[in-house]
């Protein structure tokens, strides 16, 4: 069984999230998807709640399994038992981001394989950065995040005073 693990913050998870996924769900017969905590990231919600997002998002598709982790993600692909990584490409500024971190994974790693997924037309510009930010204002986020995340979202936001 192929196996693939995609990681990222997901803070919050986005609609484009959810399509690379979709489109990894064609390749792959099952993904693992895993939230990491990036240090270099302030991150609005915990691990938990956005493990918790991403299941409500996704409902109880068998082929799909939400986790979360901390430290290295070879680490963890090691500790699963898998040797592909999935990532989604927005941009040009990705992609140099991306290729970094592929060929530092393979030093880590050897045996792993990035797959790279170009994000969907509608969600190319869409970051969960630029949702936050957007949101924060006061924007309209809900054609961006799945319904389960914009609830949280207006909720997360109100309950600290911003927006």
């Amino acid at each position: 069984m192929t196996v693939a693990i995609y990681p990222g913050s997901f803070d919050p998870l986005t609609n484009g999230h959810l399509e690379i996924l979709r489109s990894g769900l064609v390749a792959f017969e099952r993904i693992v998807v895993a939230v990491v905590s990036n240090p270099r990231k302030q991150g609005l919600f915990s691990s938990e709640e956005r493990v918790a997002m991403i299941r409500e998002s996704i409902g109880d598709d068998p082929r799909v399994e939400v986790d979360a982790f901390d430290g290295l993600l070879m680490d963890y692909c090691r500790r699963k038992g898998v040797r592909v990584v999935l990532r989604g490409l927005r941009a040009v500024a990705d992609f140099e981001y991306e290729l970094q971190m592929a060929n530092m994974n393979r030093h880590l790693y050897p045996e792993v394989e990035t797959c790279f997924i170009m994000a969907h037309d509608a969600f190319f510009y869409v970051s969960s950065s630029l949702v936050k930010e957007v949101a924060r204002l006061g924007g309209d986020v809900r054609a961006l995040v799945p319904p389960a995340v914009a609830r949280r979202l207006a909720a997360k936001l109100a309950s600290s005073g911003t927006s």
